[in-house]
């Protein structure tokens, strides 16, 4: 884990934040004072994406999250897994219990979970220019999917915070991280975590942004129904990033969850 980059700030409970798989750390950019002034908070960059190593085979993301926590030490964490992360982090959660205070997850689905209906727009396009080699339209068709959402064109989010998330983006294609590290899940869970959700019993907060594709609202609409106790929220005005987009909205709503 000692190659993967890595910060770490503040004293109390440990917070780790785990990112999206088309950006990077840098997405909680707007988390990190505000966390780190009650807590200590680490974040990392996967394999394969921002400042950490290129990837060369696949990886399982929950056993990456453990090799992290046990070569820092940290015993127990709040987990708060966005997307790919999250989706890990649930797996995580499912295998080492007693590694976890709390579980938060932003627009993730479940292992196992099977999407329904038409796939985001531009998906396709985005997987062919990925396979071409080209770097530019599948870096933009990513942040078309993603930050610009289903339901806006790039005219109508702000320009910058899409220009920090195509420079993440275009490290992640460049690597070829889904291709090599994600596309193919390396020792998942059986049964999946769609079966499993039931187990989950400490405090869960599960956060959609109402922008998103449709199938992110119905994936946290059914871990709020079987993960006893769960807690939602859904974030007006924000597509797959909330913590991007919102993040004064996101950050009351963590904290809030995080004291209580």
């Amino acid at each position: 884990m000692t190659n993967l980059h890595y910060e770490i700030a503040g004293n109390g409970e440990t917070i780790i934040l785990g990112h999206a798989g088309f950006v990077d750390s840098r997405m909680w950019d707007a988390q990190w004072d505000a966390l780190s002034a009650n807590y200590r908070v680490l974040r990392f960059d996967m394999q394969g994406y921002g400042q950490s190593p290129v990837a060369t085979q696949p990886i399982s993301r929950s056993e990456e999250l453990l090799s992290v926590m046990d070569s820092l030490n940290i015993e127990k964490a709040h987990l708060v897994g966005c997307s790919l992360s999250g989706a890990a982090y649930i797996d995580f959660a499912l295998t080492h219990p007693e590694r976890v205070l709390s579980l938060t997850v932003i627009n993730a689905v479940p292992g196992g979970f099977e999407m329904q209906g038409e796939p985001p727009r531009y998906m396709m396009e985005m997987f062919g220019a990925m396979q071409s080699g080209d770097v530019e339209q599948a870096s933009e068709l990513q942040i078309r999917i993603w930050i610009d959402g289903m339901y806006r064109e790039p005219d109508e989010v702000d320009s910058d915070l899409r220009q920090k998330a195509l420079e993440m983006n275009k490290i992640a294609v460049q690597n070829q991280t889904f291709f090599i590290a994600d596309s193919q899940p390396v020792n998942p869970l059986d049964p999946p975590a769609i079966e499993r959700l039931s187990e989950i019993s400490y405090p869960v907060l599960i956060v959609d942004g109402m922008l998103d594709h449709p199938e992110m609202g119905r994936a946290a609409t059914l871990m709020q129904e079987q993960i006893p106790g769960a807690i939602r929220k859904s974030i007006e005005g924000a597509a797959h990033l909330p913590t991007m987009e919102k993040p004064d909205d996101f950050n009351h709503i963590l904290l809030d969850f995080l004291k209580a």
